[in-house]
C-alpha cells in the first residue's frame, strides 16, 4: 500500500529509495574494486533495516558510536566495532554483554579505557578486539605520539581476554572539497605508513588499519596502508558532502518534508521545519550561508530557524509559494537530522512506498538505580 506525499503529516523524514540504492551500491563496488573492506558508520541512518543491506552489499561490519547502536546492530551484524572510547564502567558493561555470537571489536586511546573494557570482558568472559586509535590531524580522540600508542598496544596484549587488533583514525579534519585533498591525503597517507611500520618493529603488527569518513571516502584507495573504511554519511548525503564534492546533488537522498505555513512578510516564506527538524550546524566546504537548501530550488536557503519555524530567503528567487505548499529541504548535516526522527518514509517520486523506524536513536534501555 503506498500514499502521497500530500498525506505526510509534516516535517517528516524522507528518504529517495532510488537514490539510497545507487549510494549503497556505488560504496560496495568502489570496496570491492580497490580491496578495501567497508566497514560503514550506522550513526547516520541508526536502522537495521539499511544495515542489513549494505552487509548484502558486501560490508564485512558495521561501526557504531554508542553502546545502544551497538545493541541494536547486533540483531542483523555480528561483527561490530565500537569506534568510541568505552570508558566508565557502565559503558563497559554494556558493550561486554552484547549476544555472544557478536565479534566486538573497541577504538580507545588511552589506559582507563583499555581497563574498563578488560574488565568488563573479563566478567562476561568474552574476547574483546582492541584497536588503538592515533592522532593523524583531527585533534579530537587519538594519540598524538606513536610510542604512546604502541605502550597502550602492548598492554592490550597483556589484559587477557582483550586482542590487540591494530589501528584506528578518523581524518576528520580533511574537510577541503575532494579535488583540493591532495596534500592532505599524502600528508595522512604518510603518516599511517609510519604507524604501521613503528607497530611492526615494536612487535605488535596491525592486523587492520581503519580510516576512513564520507569526505576523504572516494579517495580511500590512495592511503595505501588502509585496510578498511568507516562511511557513514554516504548512505543518504547532505549538503555539506555535495558542496564539497564528496557527491552529486542528484546523490542527496534524505531531505526534510516541511509545508509552508506562512507567506506573510515580504521576500520570505516560513515552513515548519525548524531547529527541531533540522539541526543547527553550518554548512562546512562552502561559502554558503544557512541552515539547508531546497531540493529543486538550491537558491532557496533556510536562512533562520527558531524551534518550529524556518524562514525560506526568498531574494534570489523568482518561486512564488503558497500556503499550505510542500517543500523538501536538504540539510546542512544529515546525521544530526535522522536523530531527531523517529520514523523514515521511504520515497520513489511523489509516493511514500516504505516506512521504517530509526531504531538505534537515542540511548535505549538503561539500567534502573532503584530511584523513585
Amino acid at each position: 500500500m503506498t500514499a502521497s506525499l500530500d498525506a505526510l503529516e509534516t516535517p517528516a523524514a524522507l528518504v529517495d529509495l532510488d537514490r539510497m540504492e545507487r549510494n549503497l551500491s556505488r560504496a560496495a563496488d568502489y570496496a570491492r574494486e580497490h580491496a578495501i573492506s567497508l566497514r560503514p558508520h550506522v550513526k547516520t541512518h541508526k536502522s537495521p533495516r539499511i544495515a542489513a543491506e549494505q552487509l548484502r552489499l558486501g560490508a564485512v561490519g558495521v561501526t557504531c558510536a554508542t553502546p545502544h547502536e551497538a545493541e541494536v546492530m547486533s540483531a542483523v551484524c555480528d561483527d561490530v566495532l565500537v569506534a568510541y572510547p568505552p570508558v566508565g564502567r557502565a559503558r563497559a558493561e554494556r558493550l561486554a554483554s552484547l549476544p555472544a555470537g557478536v565479534t566486538l571489536t573497541v577504538a580507545l586511546d588511552s589506559e582507563q579505557a583499555m581497563r574498563d573494557i578488560a574488565a568488563a570482558a573479563q566478567g562476561a568472559d568474552r574476547a574483546v578486539r582492541v584497536l588503538v586509535e592515533v592522532d593523524v590531524g583531527m585533534h579530537r580522540v587519538g594519540l598524538p605520539q606513536l610510542p604512546d600508542a604502541i605502550a597502550l598496544a602492548k598492554l592490550a596484549q597483556s589484559l587477557s581476554p582483550l586482542e590487540f587488533w591494530g589501528i584506528a583514525c578518523y581524518p576528520g579534519h580533511v574537510r577541503e572539497k575532494v579535488a583540493e585533498q591532495d596534500a592532505a591525503l599524502a600528508e595522512l597517507d604518510a603518516a599511517l605508513i609510519r604507524a604501521r611500520r613503528a607497530f611492526d618493529h615494536a612487535g605488535v603488527p596491525a592486523t587492520v588499519i581503519s580510516a576512513g569518513s564520507t569526505p576523504t571516502m572516494w579517495r580511500t584507495h590512495e592511503l595505501s596502508a588502509v585496510t578498511e573504511f568507516r562511511p557513514g554519511t554516504y548512505v543518504y548525503n547532505d549538503r555539506t558532502t555535495a558542496e564539497i564534492g564528496a557527491c552529486a546533488w542528484d546523490d542527496c537522498a534524505f531531505t526534510v518534508l516541511a509545508t509552508v505555513i506562512s507567506t506573510a512578510v515580504a521576500g520570505q516564506a516560513v515552513i515548519d521545519a525548524g531547529t527541531k527538524s533540522l539541526g543547527r550546524e553550518p554548512v562546512r566546504g562552502s561559502a554558503g550561508e544557512g541552515w539547508g537548501v531546497l531540493l529543486d530550488r538550491r537558491e532557496v536557503v533556510v536562512s533562520r530557524m527558531s524551534e518550529e519555524h524556518g524562514i525560506l530567503d526568498l531574494s534570489r528567487s523568482s518561486w512564488k509559494p503558497e500556503v499550505g505548499e510542500q517543500v523538501r529541504v536538504i540539510p546542512n548535516h544529515v546525521c544530526i537530522c535522522v536523530h531527531l526522527n523517529d520514523l523514515m518514509y521511504g520515497v520513489r517520486g511523489d509516493v511514500v512506498e516504505t516506512t521504517w523506524p530509526v531504531t538505534a536513536r537515542g540511548r535505549g534501555e538503561i539500567l534502573p538505580l532503584g530511584l523513585n
